[in-house]
């Protein structure tokens, strides 16, 4: 009982940031993700030996592209996610310098089946909302938290969103694992109780 009137909360707060989300204009969401590029570069510390996962955008997220290439560009390991199957965790695949990308679904491109796999250090993740306890509202489907809860060792999770993603509170499950921080046009929250 206690869980469906979670999911249902979930449903509306998915329902209204996509409203805000969709209503930022694609000038002002290129301008934010190239802040957000700068913010995680300026504030989020990482090893030159380190896996860092990110997403190819869909819709009209924060596009982490920018932040991909310059990690690519100064040779560090980058990582897309590959969906399996609706009931499976991802699977992250080696971005190779100059590789091609292909279509992986939902909109999304990926690394080849050839491409090696890797277990992320740090993952930059997608997000319809996040909260000032660092939950993060996903998009329902439950694929970063099946493949945070198969993975060896938890990586640092760093949300990218635009500020206007913020609620005040976001139901949390026993399955929603919080972010570390959450990187906005604004500059990057920490969530300290979560590192």
């Amino acid at each position: 009982m206690v869980e469906d009137g979670i999911e249902a909360e979930k449903a509306l707060l998915r329902k209204t940031a996509r409203a805000r989300r969709e209503a930022l204009s694609p000038e002002f969401r290129a301008e934010a993700s190239s802040a957000i590029s700068f913010h995680f570069f300026d504030k989020i510390a990482f090893g030159p030996e380190d896996a860092i996962a990110g997403y190819w955008r869909i819709r009209d997220e924060a596009d982490c592209q920018p932040i991909l290439v310059r990690l690519m560009d100064g040779g560090q390991t980058v990582i897309l996610p590959v969906v399996n199957g609706p009931e499976e965790p991802l699977e992250f695949r080696i971005w190779g310098a100059d590789a091609p990308l292909y279509e992986a679904g939902f909109g999304t491109l990926a690394p080849s089946d050839l491409a090696p796999r890797s277990e992320p250090d740090l993952i930059l993740m997608p997000l319809l909302g996040f909260d000032k306890a660092g939950t993060r509202l996903g998009y329902g489907g439950g694929y970063y938290d099946r493949t945070l809860a198969s993975l060896r060792k938890r990586p640092m999770l760093i949300g990218l969103a635009f500020s206007a993603q913020a609620f005040d509170h976001i139901p949390r499950q026993a399955h929603d694992i919080p972010l570390d921080a959450v990187v906005t046009e604004n500059g990057v929250e920490f969530f300290e109780a979560n590192l």
